[in-house]
């Protein structure tokens, strides 16, 4: 099963981590537009993932109360549209997050400029885990380092949790 570590800032702008990332010259890989729809599961987050028209299932588990956020994940490729329609007879949908996702990539590291209805804006790293964790842990840190992030503004909950209380308000 793939890993990867994780960490998710809000940002009141994107403008200074774009020019970070321009000095950097990581590399900005596409603009995503995604609709995330969370089905009802035992044990883990399960997602069908809309993505510029493209369907995934993901499954993940992360442990939110350790210092780093790994996650462990799988992801199915379907090659048919109307999953949503399908597993929403099977499972309760629970959130459905959209957001408007700039995609950059920097040392196997995904780089996320998430701007999510109603929530805001965020920044996420997924690094991925290649050669043990310590080496993943010490490309993550040299990014943060780099990207100038503050660690303690994180934010330690999926999409899935977020969106969940801010429709309990």
């Amino acid at each position: 099963m793939p890993l990867n570590l994780e960490v998710k800032i809000p940002l009141k702008s994107f403008n200074l981590v774009i020019r970070n990332l321009q000095e950097l010259n990581a590399e900005f890989v596409t603009t995503l537009y995604q609709q995330d729809v969370y089905f009802t599961n035992k044990g883990s987050l399960l997602k069908l993932r809309i993505e510029n028209g493209n369907e995934s299932l993901i499954r993940y588990n992360r442990n939110e109360k350790l210092k780093d956020r790994f996650s462990d994940y799988e992801v199915i490729h379907l090659a048919s549209k109307g999953t949503e329609k399908f597993f929403s007879k099977l499972f309760k949908v629970e959130v459905v997050v959209e957001k408007k996702r700039l995609l950059y990539m920097y040392d196997n590291t995904r780089i996320h400029l998430d701007k999510i209805n109603k929530l805001g804006n965020f920044l996420e790293l997924e690094t991925l885990v290649l050669k043990g964790k310590s080496d993943a842990r010490k490309r993550f840190d040299n990014l943060v380092k780099l990207l100038n992030l503050d660690l303690k503004t994180q934010i330690r909950k999926s999409n899935f949790h977020l969106m969940k209380s801010h429709n309990r308000k």
